[in-house]
């Protein structure tokens, strides 16, 4: 069984900062492609940005410049780094990982539960 546990989220004000965080636990053999989507009401849920198991990364367009990406493949984290942030970006934020659990077994898709950010004044 495989966790994703995120935490950073909260309340910021337009043009504030936050960081999300999100640790991968339990049984791990290797953790390839990690990645952050967002739901926000009334919308579907959306790819803000991934990053593969070598660093490279891909931001949706409306991140772009705005939030970084970064991972710790010793510690099977994940974090999302966000700047500038806007009213628009609120929404509950989703940790994703494709997670090989043992050598022979296939990658397998994980969710976090998700962490809520607030951008409001």
């Amino acid at each position: 069984q495989v966790h994703l546990v995120e935490s950073g989220g909260g309340l910021v004000q337009p043009g504030g900062s936050l960081t999300l965080s999100c640790a991968a636990s339990g049984t791990i053999f290797s953790v390839y492609g990690m990645a952050w989507y967002r739901h926000a009401p009334g919308k579907q849920r959306e790819l803000v940005a991934n990053i593969n198991s070598s660093g490279g990364t891909n931001y949706a367009d409306y991140v772009k410049g705005r939030f970084t990406i970064s991972r710790d493949n010793a510690k099977n984290t994940v974090s999302l780094q966000m700047n500038s942030l806007k009213p628009e970006d609120t929404a509950v934020y989703y940790c994703n990982a494709g997670v090989r659990v043992v050598l022979s077994s296939g990658v397998m898709n994980f969710w976090g539960k998700g962490t809520l950010v607030t951008v409001s004044s």
